[in-house]
């Protein structure tokens, strides 16, 4: 069987913080997660005209939302600083660009996975530039419909990109009632690819139903407490949690076998103590 890759979605639960962000590449490492991801924007482009002007009570005082965006935000120093400290722990990191100067940033770093994010699916310009890159991509399905997501499997398809859908609900955090579980089969069997759980909800449990349903990669925000400053980490796993969800998905994969019968030594041993006839 295939190991079920599993990542440690950091996103922006660092508020700004580089050794934040250190501390929560640490625990993903200590707790055995094989990558950890971030989240990249350029606060102007993405920032909806909407809200941008909004004043906001924040850690940095009342400022408008979308300064307190750009205070999230990592550059150019942060992601040297986080790129080198990944390759000191061995463990990769990658990010999901929300705009196409965000992209270009991404693709000098020479990152070996990309992801499209779900607010981002139906952003087709962004989205082809992402396929054009051929870097195996993880594609969150929420916040689409099914057309949505087939327009978006036809361009990674088209520059022949490999890549998993991600079963996603996004609410944060995600009632049990509407994680809707069953899509990581109805996902496979509409486009025959690898389907893989991105989850926002409180608990580690539907994570782990979800590796039984045959989902290939597993995505939970971490936090280092969930009381925290910002709107994910209510949503995200702290680190004992972490660390019940892989030791959980470890033990399932071994105990799931390969489905091949076995008569094993101590089987037939067991057989001869009881045998009468």
């Amino acid at each position: 069987m295939q190991k079920i890759f599993l990542i440690a979605e950091i996103g922006i639960n660092h508020n700004g913080s580089l050794s934040t962000a250190k501390k929560l590449i640490d625990l993903a490492k200590y707790t055995g997660f094989d990558a950890v991801k971030f989240q990249k924007r350029t606060p102007e482009v993405t920032t909806p005209k909407s809200k941008a002007g909004i004043i906001r009570d924040t850690p940095w005082g009342k400022i408008t939302y979308l300064n307190y965006k750009k205070k999230l935000e990592f550059g150019r120093k942060e992601f040297d600083a986080i790129n080198k400290y990944c390759k000191k722990k061995n463990i990769p990191w990658f990010a999901s660009p929300w705009d196409i100067e965000s992209n270009n940033f991404l693709k000098k770093y020479k990152l070996k996975y990309n992801k499209v994010a779900s607010p981002v699916l139906t952003n087709i310009k962004l989205i082809e530039e992402i396929a054009k890159q051929r870097k195996y991509t993880f594609i969150s399905t929420g916040m689409s419909s099914m057309k949505n997501i087939a327009k978006a499997v036809k361009i990674f398809k088209k520059n022949k990109c490999k890549f998993s859908l991600m079963h996603c609900v996004s609410t944060y955090p995600c009632l049990e009632k509407d994680i809707n579980l069953k899509m990581i089969n109805t996902l496979r069997k509409k486009f025959n690819v690898d389907i893989g759980y991105s989850g926002h909800e409180k608990s580690v449990s539907p994570s782990l139903m979800a590796a039984c349903f045959g989902a290939k990669s597993i995505e939970r925000h971490i936090t280092l407490d969930r009381t925290m400053w910002g709107t994910d980490q209510a949503a995200s796993l702290e680190g004992n949690g972490m660390k019940n969800l892989v030791e959980l998905i470890r033990k399932f994969e071994l105990c799931l076998g390969d489905g091949v019968k076995k008569f094993l030594i101590d089987e037939k041993k067991k057989l001869q103590e009881n045998k009468y006839w």
